[in-house]
């Protein structure tokens, strides 16, 4: 298991948790990301998403998504967040994608916190916040391919996943990610629901 490693410039001293219904540490953390991107101009995208889960299941699991999306460019990376719908069962939730060197950050705030860490070949542990308490989730990621730049291109990710060390099982997430031509957009400085 890997603990996540945070920089910054001078450290702040961690929110405490607040009662359902306010924001989380969580939820703090992934406002500062979002403050933090929105530094520059913000570009339009086009953001196709298809997951599968349990891909080893008869039961199989399958989603497809069209949705609008932001990319923020930053040093050393890029994120790409998005609006979750009803047709996820998040609505309310606002969804991050930081893309780092050979990592990959996927947060959530909003109706539903979280934080997933993907990188090829290793396990991160992370913490799933509900109403009832956190729930440690372990993510081991088999394949990870990161193509997406400026002008768009294509994230594929393959994984297992673990509740509270229990297997939850296996999962294949793509988006295709396509830039909306001659747009931008001016930095919003407060996405939360």
């Amino acid at each position: 298991m890997n603990n996540i490693e945070t920089k910054s410039a001078a450290p702040a001293p961690r929110p405490e948790p607040k009662p359902f219904g306010h924001e989380t540490a969580l939820e703090a953390e992934t406002a500062a990301v979002i403050e933090n991107a929105r530094s520059g101009p913000s570009l339009p995208v086009l953001l196709t998403i298809h997951s599968e889960q349990d891909i080893d299941s008869p039961q199989q699991d399958n989603m497809e998504l069209l949705t609008e999306g932001v990319m923020d460019l930053k040093p050393g990376g890029l994120t790409l967040t998005y609006q979750e719908s009803a047709l996820t069962g998040m609505e309310g939730t606002t969804t991050i994608f930081e893309m780092r060197g050979p990592q990959v950050v996927l947060r959530r705030t909003g109706t539903v916190s979280s934080q997933m860490i993907f990188e090829e070949g290793r396990q991160h542990t992370s913490l799933y916040e509900t109403p009832f308490g956190e729930l440690s989730v372990d993510v081991q990621t088999g394949y990870l391919r990161n193509s997406v730049t400026e002008r768009g291109g294509l994230l594929e990710i393959r994984y297992s996943v673990s509740v509270e060390h229990a297997s939850a099982g296996k999962n294949r997430f793509r988006m295709n990610v396509r830039r909306k031509r001659g747009e931008t957009t001016t930095p919003q400085k407060d996405l939360k629901a």
